[in-house]
């Protein structure tokens, strides 16, 4: 059975600033909440995409009809707390089940005090955010038994249009870790966990601008000893951690505010250690690099974006998150793409041909899937060992 059948839940009004209303029904924590409002086309891994601290200040319009249906659990989760501003679902079945299961979707969104709506047509949403670009909106959750009235509706509109524009944030310190700390944990396997990388070859320094858990778990998969430093943290001091290789992590936000990072990467490249960057570390490496940035009209979000590699012709399925992209007009010549989106032509990776650092705007470690682009991480792997890499 699903919610939108029962019919004894409290209403919920999506506002978005340019005036457009749906009334459902309130699914998490009573109240309002507001952000940018996109879509998500992934089938599986909403719990992961709640997580992702890359969502900070957007609210996620899930376009998979039925969201909800296995739960969640303590594990599956890629930050300690829900970093989405909101959600948007169509249909929340009343049963949930899955052997992993701890709570339910709604036991989770409450007790994270996230807002949320379900009963809309998501499908008429999409069209219009895919149509006008991704556009502030105010999820308005109206207690039990409360009615929808007019004047609920002018407060959620006008929330929605009082919102600030992405365009220009700097998210990463506000989601960043305050203190440096050490990571171990590898990746989940059936019938065992999450296991511990005791035997490291590698000591990788990972900038945290928003990173995802399992973006450290497969590094330390791969050998890699991590310390992860703050957002903020100078390139002298990573240096005095004598790091074998250096990771840019994704988060959300302008890339362009960062000038601390953007300076820091600038400083970091040049000393000749390996490089990785992801998603937002992509367009900061990119900026450190010269070129610049914008603000995409129809961002990617999602886990079924078809990526060409240039060098080998190789098409891969990728995880996507990023509402900026690098402007590939705008390469300077020690920068040459390697991958681009077969859903627009934006640019999807980068490599400098002078220093070992190379980068991708995909999500290559996601954790639902799909898993096709994850050999970047061999790559990173593959650079520390040519440049003597040690733990």
């Amino acid at each position: 059975m699903l919610l939108s059948l029962k019919g004894n839940t409290p209403h919920a009004i999506l506002a978005l600033a340019d005036g457009t209303v749906y009334i459902g029904n309130s699914i998490g924590a009573a109240g309002s909440t507001v952000g940018e409002v996109v879509f998500n086309t992934a089938m599986t891994g909403y719990q992961e995409i709640l997580t992702d601290p890359s969502y900070c200040q957007q609210i996620v319009t899930l376009t998979y009809p039925h969201i909800g249906n296995y739960g969640v659990n303590a594990e599956d989760v890629e930050a300690e707390k829900i970093h989405a501003a909101g959600l948007i679902i169509k249909d929340l079945p009343l049963l949930a089940s899955n052997f992993r299961m701890s709570m339910t979707l709604t036991e989770y969104l409450v007790k994270e005090n996230t807002v949320a709506i379900a009963g809309i047509d998501t499908r008429q949403l999409t069209r219009l955010l895919r149509t006008k670009g991704a556009q502030n909106g105010c999820i308005l959750a109206l207690a039990q038994g409360e009615a929808v009235s007019q004047a609920a509706i002018d407060k959620a509109i006008a929330a929605a249009q009082g919102a600030p524009n992405m365009a220009g944030l700097d998210l990463a310190k506000v989601v960043s870790v305050k203190q440096t700390y050490e990571w171990t944990q590898t990746e989940w396997k059936l019938g065992a966990g999450y296991g511990v990388q005791i035997t490291p070859k590698f000591h990788v320094v990972a900038y945290d601008f928003g990173v995802k858990k399992n973006i450290l778990r497969m590094l330390a998969e791969r050998g890699a000893r991590i310390t992860v430093v703050p957002a903020q943290t100078p390139a002298a001091d990573v240096l005095k951690l004598k790091p074998d290789g250096i990771f840019l992590s994704n988060g959300p936000g302008d890339p362009e505010p960062c000038d601390y990072a953007i300076a820091a990467t600038r400083e970091l490249i040049e000393t000749g250690i390996p490089v990785f960057g992801i998603c937002l570390g992509h367009q900061i490496m990119a900026l450190a690099s010269g070129a610049t940035t914008f603000k995409m009209q129809s961002s990617h979000h999602g886990a079924n974006h078809p990526v060409k590699d240039l060098d080998n012709g190789r098409v891969s399925i990728t995880s996507q998150n990023h509402g900026f992209a690098v402007d590939d007009k705008t390469l300077p010549a020690n920068l040459r793409a390697t991958h681009i989106s077969l859903f627009d032509g934006t640019l999807q990776g980068l490599v400098r041909i002078d220093k070992p650092a190379f980068c991708f705007q995909g999500h290559p470690e996601a954790s639902p899937g799909p898993h096709d682009i994850s050999y970047l991480f061999d790559r990173f792997t593959a650079l520390m060992e040519q440049h003597g890499g040690k733990k």
